[in-house]
Order: structure tokens, then sequence, then C-alpha cells
């Protein structure tokens, strides 16, 4: 979200010098002050959301097209994050899963203290076939557990991506859930089965 925040902060401020037709420069630390500012009266510990890490600065500065070195740096500094289950299970309960993906709530001013974030996985992908209305920005995930054949390795390495997303693909535009606590262990593990469970409606 700070992201698109300061994209769209920057877009503003250069705005007069693109109507000039001339060539600008903008400046990132008037970007980073102008939508720093812009946040007033947060919560305890949200002032920390506002700090990018080295993954979001990469990916902000390149435009989300980093080099082939900065690419693999993200990879192997965002593995080193993944924690997956101490029991070494992945799969949940699918019909959680469910929830978990159609549910779009959590991190805003607006929730009551203890509401449980969702995934909102139904934003970017199409899971269940019989859901008429899913986002495209991600693939299409229907029959997910049919075309890795369910295999356990396959659905680790999909716990694994739920868990960071960039630790698989480097500027990936899915959130990384486990890495940045928006999902807990539970969560991750029943979207996990939701996409592999041979029962679920992904693989109907």
């Amino acid at each position: 979200m700070k992201n698109l925040i300061i994209g769209l902060v920057a877009l503003a401020l250069a705005a007069p010098a693109l109507a000039a037709d001339s060539v600008s420069s903008v400046d990132a630390a008037r970007v980073e002050k102008t939508v720093t500012s812009s946040f007033t009266n947060l919560p305890e510990g949200w002032d920390d959301r506002l700090k990018m890490d080295e993954a979001q600065r990469i990916c902000t500065e390149t435009r989300n097209q980093p080099s082939e070195q900065q690419a693999d740096k993200i990879v192997e500094a965002e593995k080193a994050k993944v924690k997956m289950p101490d029991d070494g299970k992945v799969l949940g309960d699918w019909k959680a899963g469910e929830k978990v993906a159609q549910n779009g709530r959590g991190f805003q001013f607006s929730d009551p203290a203890g509401t449980e974030a969702g995934g909102n996985c139904y934003a970017c992908h199409q899971l269940d076939p019989k859901e008429t209305s899913y986002g495209t920005l991600g693939p299409s995930l229907k029959g997910y557990g049919k075309t890795f054949k369910f295999t356990d390795e396959a659905a680790k390495a999909t716990y694994a991506k739920i868990f960071d997303a960039q630790a698989v693909l480097a500027c990936s535009n899915m959130p990384r859930f486990g890495t940045n606590h928006v999902l807990n262990e539970k969560q991750m593990k029943d979207v996990t089965a939701y996409l592999f469970d041979p029962e679920s409606p992904v693989n109907k």
C-alpha cells in the first residue's frame, strides 16, 4: 500500500514539470517526507509499517524490474525468513482455508482489536471454478492440487510461497503473508489445504 501511495505522490509532485514538457527528477526524500507526514495519530506499532525493507526498496526503485543480481539478493534474503511448521505438516482444514481466501478484512484503522485478517485471495486469483467474482492480477488456481498431483513436495513449496512469495519470485505482487504476519501458521496451512485437498472445490 505504501509503495502505491509513494508512486501517486511522486506522480503528483512531477506533474508540473511534466506539464511544462521538461525533464523532471522527483526528489525521493521529498516524496518520503510527504507520505510519512500524511499519516497522523498512528496506533502503536504502525509507524514501522511506513518503513520499507530492503526488498521493498529495491522493487520500488527499479519499478519491479530488478537486475538479476538484485533479484537473487532478494530471493536469498526472503528464503531465510520462511519458517515451515514445526510439525512438518502444511495441510490444514480446507473449509477453514476457503473462509480465509474469501476474507478481505484486517489491518485497517477501523478494525476492532483482535480482528483476524484474511488472505483476500479472490482479489487476485480464481480458485473455486463455481465462483463468478475473482481478480485476474494473479494466475487462475483452478485445479491447483490436481495440476501438482497432490504431492507433499508441491504442498510444502506452496506453503512457502504463501509465507513469502518473494522467496520464490523477486518483486512478486503477492503479499508476504507469513513474513509480514498477515496470516498465522494455521491460516496458511488451511489455505494450502484449500488449494491441495482433493475434496476442496478448487480441485473439483
